[in-house]
């Protein structure tokens, strides 16, 4: 844990009761926390538990999953406690969350100008006139160049990346402490991610936000994030500065992450792969949870699930290869 984190999250566990004989482990005791002006990706394939993480954190579970332990707590605030109705006050003005598919988070019966003005309205207590300028300044902010225009516009006659930049906008109209974004590139194309992601660090220093990244690309978040979290079956497999985790991978399934990507630089015929898939959550192995696809895979690893292990004060990983020099 960082000192004076801006978030903390403590041994947070989040079930999914499918049904009598089901429980999908969906984040099994998972500690993590986020300093002020950081920014954080939690990385990891489809089926990790990195999504689960952000929305057990914005308290957004629904039925049949349920936070069963731990604690989140926002600077002195403990959100895993709070009401509906206070969790409701906190999201947007001191949280603000991004989703990977803006779509499905947009209203596509409101005008862009509608949807911005109310969030205002509601979280600022502002005016309906005052809050229609401001609309336009924020999209003005994330680089919306016709803003006076697209206010007057729904969400299906903008672009993937307009709406992305739009829902940025709404993220930052209340000046949250922390903002999450979920997947916030997957649906657009190279060149419109490298885009989005320039303006949330940038909207970050503006604004003076932590910035919590989440997703699957571990090429993409390298370059922005100063810390990487990896994610395997529900749990923390690895922690690192993002320089020190690139220049010394330690967990099996990190290095098959980075094996996996293209390199310019490198003249190679084949990508790295991982063998296998992502155990469902409601089927994990009672060992080390990536041990059927390890390469590196002893008889230990098949009945005992290894703690994380410190090996610096930066550095964590969770795999018996570390026992020796590590301390848990």
């Amino acid at each position: 844990m960082t000192k004076n984190p801006l978030l903390s999250v403590n041994q947070l566990k989040t079930y999914f009761y499918l049904d009598r004989n089901r429980v999908a482990k969906a984040v099994d005791d998972v500690s993590f926390s986020v300093s002020p002006g950081e920014t954080v990706a939690i990385v990891g394939e489809s089926g990790s538990g990195k999504s689960i993480t952000a929305l057990s954190i914005m308290q957004l579970i629904d039925k049949p999953g349920k936070v069963i332990d731990g604690t989140i707590h926002l600077q002195d605030t403990e959100i895993s406690k709070l009401s509906s109705k206070e969790m409701t006050k906190l999201r947007g003005n001191e949280i603000a969350m991004i989703f990977q598919e803006p779509m499905t988070a947009l209203n596509p019966v409101f005008t862009i100008g509608n949807q911005i003005t109310e969030m205002l309205k509601k979280h600022k207590k502002m005016e309906k006139k005052p809050a229609q300028i401001e609309a336009i300044n924020l999209l003005k902010t994330v680089g919306i160049s016709r803003a006076e225009e697209v206010i007057h516009e729904y969400p299906h006659q903008l672009s993937g990346g307009m709406r992305q930049r739009v829902m940025i906008a709404m993220a930052i109209s209340c000046n949250p402490k922390l903002l999450i974004a979920d997947e916030p590139t997957t649906a657009l194309d190279v060149t419109i991610q490298a885009q989005i992601l320039d303006l949330m660090v940038e909207m970050k220093e503006k604004f003076n936000m932590a910035l919590l990244l989440i997703t699957h690309d571990l090429g993409i978040v390298s370059e922005y994030a100063d810390r990487i979290i990896v994610m395997y079956g529900g749990q923390i497999v690895e922690e690192a500065p993002t320089k020190e985790l690139l220049r010394t991978t330690e967990h099996p399934y990190t290095k098959g992450l980075l094996e996996s990507l293209p390199n310019i630089k490198e003249d190679v015929d084949r990508l790295g792969t991982i063998r296998g898939t992502v155990p469902p959550a409601y089927n994990l192995p009672n060992g080390c949870r990536f041990y059927d696809r390890c390469p590196f895979a002893m008889e230990k690893c098949e009945h005992t699930n290894p703690p994380l292990y410190q090996l610096t004060n930066n550095h964590a990983v969770r795999c018996h290869l570390h026992e020796k020099e590590g301390t848990e």
